[in-house]
């Protein structure tokens, strides 16, 4: 009988010791009080990555089931999403074939899908504090999430989540109002956008509910760990609510981009979009300052 070896051959094993330094054995996860209480929700039990571990870990651990790989994951595959479809957009015009300039080719085609959100009507009227407004209490969002994480220690107090809550609500009520305006005083049929835009608010309605509210966890506390927890369903819906809101702009966009380039002209609309280039330094700055503070607050041993 012929004798087969498994044994792996030379070269493999000449090359195992540099795999394994490259591609590191990740650690197992662990239960809630193995992390400082800083990294801890409600209701979660286990599931947790180990703190102090190497970036590369943090970043190999995508391919590792714990309490937050379906929440990464859901943005992940929704950014491929909107990357492919911006693109085929982009190229193919909305699959419009009898326009014959490319997307990408046109400049305030550009400008004219980041304005306004999707809507072109009584908010556009205030353009120029419009989107500097937006871009501001989108910057305030991110830095009162960031502040009420650091802040505010368990038991979780009330204030907490309105400090969390509360500045996201105005942003979204002010983004929100002229689609909201559109869905109440025009006919849902009289374009593609409307459904489009009633499905968007609806998902970050309920994306909101499971971000302020625990559930289903709270009812049964280490049952939904890993799948099925709310902050989970948040991510989930926000993510879907983002795929319904690019739809119903290139919806708006094939229709309404004539009537807004008419009113404003592309250059007043190009400068008051470089308040969105502030936002994110802002944002990118915000958070590296609340992460040097996570890091000396976790070398003090207050958490």
């Amino acid at each position: 009988m012929v004798q087969v070896s498994f044994s792996p051959p030379t070269i493999c094993l000449a090359l195992l010791p540099g795999l394994r330094r490259l591609l590191p054995s990740l650690p197992p996860t662990v239960r809630d009080v193995d992390v400082p209480p800083l990294f801890r929700e409600r209701y979660i039990l286990s599931g947790y990555r180990p703190v102090g571990q190497s970036w590369r870990c943090y970043v190999l651990s995508l391919f590792q089931l714990h309490n937050e790989t379906l929440n990464v994951w859901s943005h992940l595959l929704a950014a491929l999403c909107i990357a492919l479809r911006f693109l085929t957009f982009s190229v193919f015009q909305g699959g419009v074939e009898t326009q014959k300039l490319w997307f990408l080719r046109d400049s305030s085609a550009v400008i004219t899908l980041i304005s306004c959100r999707g809507s072109w009507d009584s908010g556009c009227k205030g353009l120029k504090i419009f989107l500097p407004a937006s871009a501001f209490l989108a910057w305030l969002s991110c830095s009162a999430c960031c502040y009420a994480k650091l802040r505010f220690q368990r038991s979780y107090p009330l204030h907490r989540k309105l400090c969390q809550v509360g500045p996201m609500g105005v942003a979204y009520l002010l983004d929100i109002s002229p689609v909201i305006h559109r869905l109440s005083t025009q006919n849902w049929s009289s374009s593609p956008a409307m459904p489009l835009h009633l499905l968007q608010v609806v998902l970050f309605l309920l994306a909101a509910f499971f971000f302020s509210c625990p559930i289903p966890e709270r009812f049964s506390p280490g049952r939904y760990d890993i799948i099925g927890h709310g902050h989970q369903l948040f991510h989930l819906l926000l993510s879907l609510c983002t795929l319904a809101q690019q739809e119903a702009l290139y919806e708006d966009f094939l229709m309404r981009r004539p009537a807004l380039i008419r009113m404003f002209g592309e250059e007043r609309i190009l400068l008051a979009c470089v308040s969105f280039i502030c936002l994110t330094l802002c944002c990118v700055m915000t958070v590296n300052h609340m992460s040097a503070q996570v890091v000396a607050q976790l070398k003090r041993g207050h958490r």
